[in-house]
């Protein structure tokens, strides 16, 4: 399961509006893990209904960035950390010395 995280958001002070919201995804599986750092950014012409900066919650924000990036792109992040996470299981390239 990716777990989805708001780790920075970039807002104009004057009304709140949210411009950036910079974001991570990660999967574990036992002792492998991956992630992914992104940004999304907004206008007011994208539709976002306007809610008061103070009472945004993340979750809220989570909804947000998966709309922008639509089902083909949350399951494009859900795959590449799954893959990612399986080439750590199964390396194909290892480093080392024989003796």
């Amino acid at each position: 399961m990716t777990n989805w995280t708001i780790t920075q958001m970039d807002r104009n002070t004057a009304d709140g509006f949210v411009t950036t919201v910079h974001w991570n995804a990660s999967q574990v599986d036992g002792d492998f893990t991956a992630s992914t750092y992104s940004t999304v950014s907004f206008t007011k012409e994208d539709g976002i209904n306007y809610v008061p900066y103070a009472d945004l919650t993340e979750a809220a924000v989570v909804e947000w960035v998966k709309g922008s990036l639509g089902a083909e792109g949350v399951a494009a992040v859900d795959a590449a950390l799954a893959a990612n996470i399986a080439s750590q299981k199964a390396p194909k390239v290892a480093s080392g010395l024989p003796w």
